[in-house]
C-alpha cells in the first residue's frame, strides 16, 4: 500500500503575513492583558490608580516597554480585524491594497506616537524626581 502526499501551494503574500500577525498577537497578548488585568484591577485596584501612580509606574522602563508591548500588539490585532471587514465590501484587489497600507501606516503611527508619550511622561517624571 502506498500513500499519497498532496503538497499545498504556500502564499508569502501580505494576507498571509496579516493572518500569522493576527495570529502571533493574540497569542502575544493574552500574557499581556491578564498581567494588566491581574495587576491594575485585582492588586492596585481601580480605586487607588491616579495620577501619581501612573507617573510611577510609567517611570520604570519594565512597565514603559510592557505598555508600548501591550498597545502596539492589540491595536495591531485590532486594525488586521478591522482590515479584514474592510476587504469584505471592498471588491478590487488595488483598493484593497491601498486600504491595507493605509492601516498599517495608521498602526504605526498611532503605536510610535503612544510609545513616544509614555517614554516622555515617564521622562518627564523622573527628571521632575531630581
Amino acid at each position: 500500500m502506498t500513500t499519497a502526499t498532496r503538497r499545498v501551494k504556500k502564499f508569502n503574500n501580505m494576507e498571509s503575513a496579516a493572518w500569522k500577525w493576527m495570529r502571533y498577537t493574540g497569542v502575544l497578548m493574552l500574557p499581556l492583558v491578564w498581567g494588566h488585568v491581574l495587576i491594575q484591577d485585582i492588586v492596585v485596584g481601580v480605586h487607588a490608580i491616579d495620577n501619581a501612580y501612573v507617573l510611577q509606574r510609567w517611570s520604570n522602563i519594565f512597565w514603559q516597554v510592557y505598555d508600548i508591548l501591550l498597545l502596539g500588539f492589540t491595536f495591531a490585532h485590532g486594525v488586521n480585524g478591522l482590515r479584514q471587514v474592510v476587504n469584505d465590501f471592498v471588491h478590487t484587489q488595488r483598493a484593497r491594497n491601498i486600504l491595507g497600507w493605509v492601516f498599517l501606516v495608521f498602526w504605526a503611527v498611532v503605536t510610535v506616537i503612544g510609545a513616544w508619550a509614555l517614554i516622555a511622561v515617564g521622562q518627564a517624571n523622573l527628571a521632575a524626581q531630581l
